[in-house]
């Protein structure tokens, strides 16, 4: 991480009354929400009042690296989980800026001026490759893999209406006029219910502004499918390999191209809405936010909350609680948590715990 692109000072512990963000790599991911859940701890020991339910903290520093042996950890240790009633993980943020919400990846380069149109050239022909994954308003264009998504029902397509999130708050995040659909509905639809691709970046050719001549013998394009339930990952894989290594065959190419999944594909994971973690989030953002809170269907790339389900047993209880907002530019030289958020949310996650016990 280069420190010197983050221009905003850091605030300080004392003077966090005295602004309106707190700016620096990890405010709002995810060491504030951290923050968030000791200070709400000792707020109880402060009023001198007994914390509601028994508490186990279980604190994985590893989540942008993959969450390194985590989850073997997890297994071997499944005693330290055996008598948790529920879980909840901050490591989500708000769908707006305005409401709380829950939810539940050899050879040389060659002279272009001499070898230019007369041979196969690597990234012209990687750049084909990468067209034919999607269109240009994110349809996925690999056969099969919209047919592995589940049915929306009308009664699900209904509670996009009363979901508060608008549009011009939204292109106003991105910060850009980018926004593929029009609407609210359309616009979460496609980022909760159906699967999407992202291409991430080129590597093996010249990255910097300067002017260059080479063709470069070897590229590798980087892309990723965000999965929804009830997708299976080897079914993804499988459906984007053949498609690919037949879309290569079509180019007539001398050159080889091998299409090779990094990493594991993560397992979807839906949570029971219903269930009494839930009433006991929803009843504690009314409490403190006076509002009832959205339910979404996002969670970033949080693969340890996979794990803790494995640990605890599917018959158990885990709710994502949000302590950041929508844009608090996570991993951005920006990053920041409001204010606000750092107060009330340490309110939020005190009556959570009553809720929970008392429901």
């Amino acid at each position: 991480m280069d420190v010197r692109r983050f221009t905003k000072p850091t605030t300080i512990a004392g003077d966090i009354l005295a602004k309106q963000n707190i700016y620096g790599r990890g405010s709002t991911d995810d060491k504030g929400p951290v923050l968030a859940w000791l200070s709400a701890l000792e707020a109880y020991q402060k009023a001198e009042v007994d914390v509601p339910v028994n508490l186990r903290f279980c604190f994985e520093g590893m989540e942008e690296s993959g969450s390194v042996r985590f989850s073997e950890f997890a297994q071997e240790h499944k005693d330290i989980f055996t008598k948790v009633g529920a879980a909840c993980i901050s490591d989500n943020y708000w769908l707006t800026t305005r409401k709380p919400s829950l939810a539940g990846h050899g050879p040389v380069p060659l002279h272009s001026g001499i070898y230019r149109g007369t041979v196969h050239e690597p990234m012209t022909e990687l750049v084909i490759m990468l067209s034919k994954l999607a269109d240009s308003n994110g349809n996925i264009l690999i056969p099969g893999i919209n047919g592995l998504v589940d049915d929306v029902t009308p009664d699900k397509i209904a509670q996009y209406e009363d979901i508060d999130f608008d549009m011009d708050e939204f292109r106003s995040t991105i910060g850009s006029e980018a926004a593929i659909y029009a609407t609210a509905k359309d616009t979460l639809m496609h980022r909760w219910r159906y699967p999407s691709i992202t291409i991430h970046g080129i590597n093996g050719a010249d990255p910097s502004p300067n002017q260059t001549t080479a063709i470069y013998s070897k590229v590798t394009g980087k892309f990723s499918i965000r999965t929804v339930p009830t997708m299976e990952g080897k079914a993804v894989t499988a459906l984007m390999v053949h498609y690919l290594e037949q879309e290569f065959k079509k180019l007539g190419s001398t050159n080889t191209c091998e299409v090779k999944q990094f990493g594991e594909s993560a397992p979807y994971w839906v949570a029971n809405t219903e269930d009494s973690e839930f009433a006991a989030g929803r009843a504690a953002t009314n409490r403190v936010y006076n509002t009832k809170p959205d339910l979404t269907r996002e969670s970033g790339s949080i693969g340890v909350t996979l794990d803790i389900q494995k640990a605890l047993g599917h018959d158990k209880s885990i709710m994502l609680l949000p302590v950041g907002r929508s844009d608090d530019g996570a991993h951005c030289p920006h990053e920041k948590l409001d204010r606000d958020n750092h107060i009330e949310e340490r309110k939020l996650l005190g009556a959570y715990w009553w809720y929970f016990a008392n429901e």
